[in-house]
């Protein structure tokens, strides 16, 4: 157990790396008017993760124990949309319309209320 935790450990320190440098790099070359580098990382996690669980389920022999590491290690350091993109698209796989937009409207409208309570608590601290 202690070896898997330290193997999802560095794979998050690198996935916090490749964020950085990625967000940061797309920054730089697209302008501060919109937050390009967020986009970039999101989508780009996205669709490593779908690669990832496609490639792990269907053409390669992948433990469940390394496909941990990667997909929340690596990929949870990197983006945690990606996995709030698959879980959405489990429920809707499984026609659960109903769960997969509350997913939405809660992960997006209860999240940025989150923030700005938190914005708020931070001010009266």
């Amino acid at each position: 157990m202690l070896e898997k935790l330290l193997w999802i450990g560095l794979a998050g320190t690198l996935g916090t790396f490749a964020r950085y440098g990625l967000s940061g790099a797309v920054q730089r070359v697209c302008g501060s008017a919109f937050p390009y580098g967020t986009l970039a990382v999101n989508v780009l996690g996205c669709f490593l993760f779908g690669l990832v669980w496609s490639l792990a389920e269907d053409r390669l022999s992948i433990s469940g124990e390394v496909r941990t590491v990667i997909l929340i290690g690596f990929m949870g350091a990197f983006t945690t949309f990606s996995s709030f993109a698959f879980e959405t698209t489990q429920l809707l796989r499984d026609a659960q319309w109903a769960l997969a937009a509350g997913n939405v409207l809660a992960q997006n409208v209860v999240g940025i209320a989150g923030l700005f309570l938190g914005f708020i608590a931070g001010r009266l601290l």
